[in-house]
């Protein structure tokens, strides 16, 4: 059996309750990511090491911007959009 799911040609216009809580745990998950990684490069004295550490920290705090740019759109409009466009449908 095969459980593979395609992927979704585009983004949804909106988001569910749901999908924005799961959202708003990766996004502190990514932060907080950062935040170790940044912390610890500052306790280490191996310059390679610290680079590593600074690198990582990096790539959480890109991950974090890229989320976050991809939320930046009116979730409530689009919500109203979506239902009007549904209620339009012939049944």
């Amino acid at each position: 059996m095969n459980n593979a799911q395609s992927p979704m040609p585009s983004p949804p216009e909106a988001i569910t309750t749901k999908d924005l809580l799961y959202l708003k745990d990766v996004l502190s998950w990514e932060l907080l990511a950062a935040k170790k990684f940044h912390f610890l490069a500052t306790q280490v004295s191996n310059g390679e090491i610290q680079q590593a550490l600074d690198q990582a920290g990096r790539m959480h705090q890109d991950h974090y911007q890229r989320i976050l740019s991809h939320l930046q759109v009116d979730n409530q409009s689009a919500m109203t959009s979506m239902q009007n466009q549904n209620q339009n449908m012939p049944h």
